[in-house]
């Protein structure tokens, strides 16, 4: 029954038992305006008035929370809200023809809802499911895999109202495709064996009651264990895997060391939020093998000193919810989680799941702790660090899912034989999400210090004119760089690594990510709010024929003040795709830049096309004429 056509009380019922759920507690904002959706359809009027009786918060807080993230609706969206992915590989794929297929069928305009208020289709940013794809998410659980007959069957689901429960199971399959396993993919790993390895370094006189205060509160490095651990940790100069690369054993340190005020604790935090275009490595990770990760917090709570451990997790992998929920609940049952872990007086830790709503820039450790308090998901200014004042101003470190993963078996095998895989600037191995032009899309896990080139080689690509690295905020290389390495000390990467053949307009790549850029800038600053719509701007103008070198000039002196004046990386990075491709694909901006001149970008008969659609016209009578008695 959506939310429209339930009376205010069912309304109130529904907000009083998710809010009693969270314990009446604000900080959970995202996930009860998530759960109430899921029930109610969307967020209504009515349900931010119960909110802010349950909550006891401003209503305008509410609001502004459900208005930051894009997978909140406070307008009705349909019982069936569809979202196609628009990553620039679904494209590749054919995604446009699939939506405006789902559309026709359904008599839907695209970014609407019908008019008998069943459905909406609309665009999101990538879903995650690049090595499957097209892809879509439907009230945000994944289809992958799209066909022309699979869109016919969807709609003829629709149009029966069927519930989502009760569609084929196969819809919602999604494949691993590890392509390549090194030691994450092929762990032997048995829940627990980790956490009695760090335990096995203690102190001679074993972990009690007396001493397990460490756990608590973090014990100088040198005396064993939770020290031994954390030294373990920077033997193996382990470095974060989501793009920053600082040492994890250093942040570890800083937090462990980090004064607790009177009943704080501190936190473990798991960046499960990967929305970087191209990149479906942590997707992979946790579906076949989360009891690693879990166990990495665990170790990384023993080694810092924490109690309480988050998994924020994208809202793209909201399907992943009750599985990994069901996982946590197993370690529960066996002691690996929750009180005296182990048997161990005192050892205390668990971790709950809070899904994200559709932002982006939650990837970014201080906005994605922002979102965990329940509030938008805007970055912080630093320093303070998360390491010191992260969430609820408790020391917080903040890892990647690969992190972790990488961790457990650090505690497990120790810091030596981690740090001889790989190179000696970038230990270890690296997950990298492959997709685009080659015949194996997937995962592939390498140690550090593989090239392009072989990479290349091992997926089946042909005729590759270039690589995006690390997604938008990476870095584009042409085909004389394919003979650089995957390592901090070359190409350092979160993880994606799209392939473009000779037949691909690498402007248009660009265009692309500059629009995902726009619609992802949180709009806390003014010159990335302001200077990712302006580069926006530009690159549909050269796309549409009116551009000329002075836009050249402009996209420069854009790139300059997002680098200097952005509040975060979202900005400082939003011309790299740009710049990339004029440096070395310059000849398809040159074939836009028809005019010699500045020409303005704005086309009165571009800006009447929605006059024509709405009236049915195409014909030379309802176009503007040129002087040249032509179209314009």
């Amino acid at each position: 029954m959506a939310l429209n056509d339930m009376h205010a009380e069912a309304v109130a019922g529904v907000v009083d038992r998710v809010v009693a759920r969270y314990h009446r507690d604000p900080t959970c904002m995202v996930q009860i305006l998530r759960e109430v959706q899921e029930v109610c359809d969307w967020i209504s009027p009515e349900a931010i008035d119960r909110m802010q009786v349950t909550l006891g918060v401003p209503r305008t807080k509410i609001e502004g929370v459900a208005g930051f993230y894009s997978f909140f609706y406070t307008e009705p969206r349909g019982k069936y809200r569809v979202l196609f992915s628009d990553n620039i590989t679904d494209r590749m794929l054919g995604s446009k023809a699939m939506m405006d297929r789902l559309c026709n069928s359904l008599w839907v305009e695209r970014g609407k809802v019908s008019e008998d208020g069943l459905v909406s289709v609309a665009q999101t940013a990538c879903t995650g499911m690049c090595d499957q794809g097209p892809a879509l998410l439907i009230n945000n659980y994944a289809i992958a895999g799209l066909t022309a007959e699979r869109i016919d069957e969807i709609a003829e689901l629709i149009r029966g109202k069927v519930p989502l429960a009760e569609w084929p199971p196969a819809y919602f399959k999604t494949e691993d495709n590890i392509r390549r396993a090194d030691i994450l993919l092929n762990a032997d790993f048995k829940p627990g064996e980790a956490l009695l390895a760090a335990r096995a370094r203690a102190p001679s006189d074993g972990l009690n009651s007396s001493n397990m205060r460490s756990w608590r509160e973090g014990l100088p490095s040198g005396i064993g264990g939770p020290g031994a651990t954390l030294d373990e940790i920077k033997r193996a100069n382990l470095r974060g895997r989501g793009g920053a690369g600082f040492t994890t054993g250093l942040k570890w340190e800083a937090c462990r060391n980090a004064p607790l005020k009177a009943g704080a604790q501190r936190i473990v935090v798991c960046n499960a939020d990967e929305g970087e275009p191209g990149t479906f490595k942590d997707r992979v990770l946790l579906s076949r093998n989360p009891d690693l990760v879990f166990e990495g917090m665990t170790v990384a709570a023993y080694a810092v000193g924490a109690t309480r451990g988050f998994v924020y997790l994208r809202g793209e992998y909201r399907y992943m919810l009750d599985h990994l929920n069901a996982v946590l609940a197993h370690r529960r049952r066996e002691k690996l989680l929750g009180k005296d872990i182990l048997g161990l007086p005192g050892a205390d830790f668990d971790i709950e799941i809070h899904v994200g709503a559709g932002a982006y820039v939650c990837g970014e450790e201080s906005a994605l702790i922002e979102s965990l308090e329940g509030k938008r998901g805007t970055p912080r200014n630093r320093p303070p660090f998360p390491v010191t004042n992260g969430y609820l101003d408790q020391p917080t470190i903040v890892n990647n899912v690969e992190t972790f993963a990488a961790a457990a078996l650090i505690a497990l095998n120790g810091g030596d034989w981690y740090a001889a895989i790989g190179t000696k600037h970038s230990a270890g191995t690296k997950l990298l999400s492959v997709s685009g032009d080659c015949e194996r899309p997937g995962i592939y896990e390498y140690p550090f210090g593989v090239s392009v080139r072989q990479v290349l080689e091992d997926c089946g690509a042909r005729d590759t004119q270039a690589v995006q690295v690390s997604g938008p905020s990476g870095i584009c290389i042409a085909e004389q760089e394919f003979d650089r390495i995957i390592g901090f000390e070359d190409i350092p990467t979160a993880g994606a690594f799209t392939v473009f053949n000779n037949t691909r307009d690498m402007f248009e790549v660009a265009r692309n990510y500059v629009h995902f850029f726009q619609h992802e800038s949180c709009g806390f600053c003014t010159p990335c709010r302001v200077g990712t719509s302006l580069l926006k701007n530009l690159m549909d103008k050269l796309h549409n024929g009116v551009g000329s070198p002075y836009d050249f000039a402009e996209i420069e002196k854009l790139n300059q003040l997002l680098q200097s004046m952005s509040h975060c990386g979202l900005g400082h990075t939003a011309c790299n795709p740009v710049l990339d491709t004029i440096e070395r694909f310059r000849p398809a901006y040159e074939r836009r830049m028809a005019q010699k001149d500045f020409t303005p970008a704005f086309d009165l008969d571009r800006a009447l096309s929605s006059a024509r659609q709405m009236t049915g016209r195409d014909d030379a009578g309802a176009h503007l004429a040129t002087e040249h008695g032509g179209q314009s």
